[in-house]
């Protein structure tokens, strides 16, 4: 507190000083109101379980996979990583263990079911630590993800590998997986009868009920029931970004195609407003047909809106790409505003350095609908972006080195907010794709690691954030 005397009329020299004085207590005091500590990495933690020497997850598959790897295997978790409310996570490996050669032919994949994790994030605070908090990820339950009605699988013709059926299917239950052969040649990539499924992103209805899952073999949209996993819905999205001409291999399928998704590069990304209305989708990288035309379009990622209740897509809007190869993940900060997280290949599992891992702040609240544009036309409509977090440079400060920042960082969600200090801080936790590579005890480990950065308000340049509203269920 400041006090303030009387001081005579003749005492210029004193009236000034005490001027000065009242300046640098306006100066020192807006400082203060103003100061907060920028977004920064509060906790680290790693999901790890060993059962007969390797991890394993909770789905009780006690089989062997074509290329011979445990059909229970865990791991690929941070492919996408959901909050459910309080400490629960949902975390989704994609479509499988297909780093082991074996068949060029199916481009290595296998008949991995598609599933995904409960998972409990314990967060403990740390006075005196390296980091404020320690996290505890603990496994609870995986689920597996199925559809009631007949599915196509491919008959493993000419492979040596035998059909694409998943051995656990029967007459009710026709489970999806990551084989790539497991489709109609008849129909287009959109076809929701096939059993392929490679998913990238899940998020959780707000009555915790369903959850919404985006892949890139499509790229789907589908609504699964959370407890049971059985499919609900399939949400209806453009046709331009489906492909004509399927094939197994990845590098067929994009040479046989002039338009639609780039394989292995669909819908990588995908957000739920906090009001739980809407979807909103992204994918990896240009169209075929958008990166044709060159320029800025090469650059160019569609984003699809999606009405929830009505299952259609409603608006689509462009996204250029600044210095990543690609997009992993969107999150929603409200209604029209979204973290992105862009990224390179680079880093721990790619044996290089990672570069790029950083997310940009959108708003699409007047973005420009580029539903019927060509790709130049849409380039020129992308919405506005700024820096919001560069991971490489944030965990460096915590001696991070960019060879153990994960190649894969793919997963993004918000979690609950948190005391840091006496402050109120939002929670945002991005997982890796560590491609179910974790060496079991060894020297070259790559574990499924969920990273906290911590953020207030005052980090968000004036933007609001709005934490989903989950319903008790």
């Amino acid at each position: 507190m400041v006090s303030f005397h009387f001081i005579p009329r003749g005492d210029l020299h004193v009236k000034k000083m005490l001027a000065c004085l009242t300046v640098a207590v306006l100066v020192l005091g807006v400082a203060a109101v103003s100061a907060h500590a920028a977004t920064d990495l509060i906790a680290l933690g790693a999901l790890t379980s060993s059962r007969a020497g390797y991890y394993t997850d909770l789905s009780g598959l006690n089989y062997t996979l074509e290329n011979g790897v445990q059909a229970n295997l865990l791991g690929g978790l941070g492919s996408g990583i959901a909050w459910a409310s309080g400490n629960t996570f949902l975390a989704l490996p994609d479509r499988g263990p297909n780093a082991v050669a074996f068949d060029p032919l199916i481009d290595d994949t296998v008949s991995y079911v598609a599933r995904f994790h409960t998972v409990s994030m314990d967060l403990e605070p740390t006075p005196g630590g390296s980091l404020p908090f320690s996290l505890t990820p603990t496994l609870r339950a995986t689920n597996l993800l199925w559809s009631l009605t007949p599915l196509v699988y491919g008959s493993g013709a000419g492979l040596g590998v035998g059909s694409g059926v998943p051995p656990i299917n029967n007459f009710l239950l026709h489970f999806f997986s990551g084989r790539s052969d497991n489709f109609d040649p008849n129909q287009n990539s959109g076809n929701g009868k096939d059993a392929r499924l490679d998913p990238e992103s899940i998020r959780v209805s707000n009555d915790g009920l369903n959850v919404y899952v985006s892949d890139e073999y499509g790229p789907y949209v589908y609504e699964f029931d959370r407890i049971l996993g059985i499919r609900l819905r399939t949400f209806q999205l453009p046709a331009h970004l489906f492909v004509s001409n399927l094939s197994p291999v990845g590098d067929d399928e994009i040479a046989n195609n002039t338009s639609g998704r780039v394989a292995n590069k669909g819908m990588e990304g995908l957000a739920i407003t906090p009001d739980g209305k809407t979807l909103v989708g992204i994918m990896q990288n240009a169209l075929i047909q958008d990166a044709a035309q060159g320029g800025a379009a090469k650059n160019l990622l569609r984003l699809e809106m999606i009405d929830i209740r009505s299952g259609k897509t409603i608006h689509e809007y462009a996204y250029l790409l600044t210095t990543g190869s690609g997009v992993s993940d969107i999150v929603a900060l409200n209604s029209h505003e979204f973290l992105v997280d862009e990224r390179d290949g680079k880093g721990r599992g790619d044996d290089s350095l990672a570069k790029v891992k950083q997310l940009f702040k959108i708003d699409l609240a007047n973005a420009v609908d580029v539903m019927n544009m060509d790709g130049l036309t849409a380039a020129a409509n992308a919405v506005n972006k700024s820096l919001f977090l560069d991971i490489v440079t944030v965990l460096g400060n915590h001696g991070i080195t960019p060879d153990q920042v994960p190649a894969k960082l793919e997963g993004l969600a918000f979690g609950a907010d948190v005391s840091n200090g006496g402050v109120n801080t939002h929670t945002l936790w991005v997982a890796n794709d560590n491609d179910f590579l974790q060496d079991f005890d060894g020297p070259n480990t790559n574990p499924n690691n969920f990273y906290v950065f911590g953020f207030t308000d005052a980090d968000l340049g004036g933007s609001q954030y709005v934490p989903q509203q989950f319903r008790r269920w």
